[in-house]
């Protein structure tokens, strides 16, 4: 789970129906105690080290939890040594408050699992379940371990998890991801997704989820960000329907020889093409979604063909669409 570069991303919202305020102490539960990560980690060995970000390092390691070891990730966002080389600190640490209290309180099989954190001695860290694939980005271009089934139970896993962190009745809020692309998706050793990076998501309340918020700064991810989220400088759940249509377009045009001769595609690239509109209103919901790419999934493994409407009659995506979707995606927003 790497952040976003600072280069890229930058949030702050400004609207009074955000909830964006942790209470620390709801979230006392969730602390590890340092000395139990640094043991997990070798004390930050370079051994465990997986990488590093602007916003910190990242390591892996076995914690013992309840009497048992867990595989664990862990981010360190904070500390001694990086703290005079992080820029926008605030920003930070906000991130670090938002994914903690937002994953305290959401639970779904293709979200990340939060085990805790620690904000002793000057540190910030995290600790998840280590999800053993790491991001789907690394296997985009690889027909032969993500298979056209595979990238439908993706999608429809992912399109789950969409509805859950928009929709789930149960709860009195509603979250606006704000940073979906292909390096916030993990994959388990089974190819299951989990969708992370909460860093940069807003709680809203639930009666108010299909209003518009408006914002001081957009966190633009380039490629991958609603343009009319840029342009209003207003969340919406439509603009996370937008970047999982960029998402689902990766997944097809990943590269060519994933696209089977004898696959039909075209419900699946119709669903895509509905999420890019830019009106936001004419974007499908979420729910709309998940049964779109259930039926596709479905028919997919039975092979059998599919019917979608007169505007796309061909039954496969071409190579030149996924080019095209290619150059919007990188287009650069004023």
């Amino acid at each position: 789970m790497f952040s976003p570069n600072h280069d890229d991303i930058m949030f702050s919202p400004n609207h009074d129906d955000i909830m964006f305020s942790p209470n620390h102490d709801d979230l006392a539960h969730l602390k590890i105690p340092l000395k139990n990560i640094q043991s997990a980690t070798n004390n930050f060995d370079y051994e465990n080290s997986v990488g590093e970000d602007d916003f910190g390092s990242h390591y892996i390691g076995q914690l013992l939890l309840s009497g048992e070891f867990i595989d664990i990730h862990v981010r360190r966002w904070l500390n001694k040594d990086r703290d005079d080389k992080i820029l926008f600190r605030d920003f930070v640490e906000q991130q670090f408050w938002t994914e903690i209290s937002m994953l305290s309180s959401l639970k779904h099989k293709n979200l990340v699992s939060l085990v805790g954190f620690c904000d002793e001695n000057d540190e910030l860290i995290t600790v998840f379940n280590r999800e053993t694939r790491g991001i789907l980005n690394n296997y985009l271009s690889d027909p032969m371990l993500l298979t056209w089934v595979r990238r439908l139970k993706i999608c429809v896993a992912l399109a789950h998890a969409l509805s859950y962190i928009h929709y789930d009745e149960s709860r009195n809020f509603s979250v606006i991801h704000q940073n979906i692309y292909s390096k916030t998706v993990l994959l388990n050793d089974n190819l299951e997704p989990k969708l992370s990076e909460f860093g940069l998501s807003i709680k809203i309340k639930a009666s108010e989820r299909h209003l518009s918020f408006n914002i001081s700064n957009v966190s633009n991810r380039q490629g991958y960000t609603d343009p009319t989220y840029i342009e209003t400088k207003s969340a919406h759940h439509k603009s996370d329907i937008y970047s999982f249509g960029i998402l689902m377009f990766e997944l097809l045009c990943g590269r060519k020889e994933v696209i089977d001769s004898n696959q039909d595609n075209s419900l699946f690239a119709e669903i895509a093409y509905k999420c890019l509109e830019e009106e936001r209103s004419r974007r499908p919901n979420i729910d709309d979604i998940v049964a779109g790419l259930e039926k596709d999934l479905e028919l997919a493994c039975e092979n059998r063909p599919i019917l979608v409407s007169k505007k796309r009659q061909s039954k496969h995506v071409s190579l030149a669409e996924c080019q095209f979707i290619s150059r919007k995606r990188f287009a650069v927003h004023p």
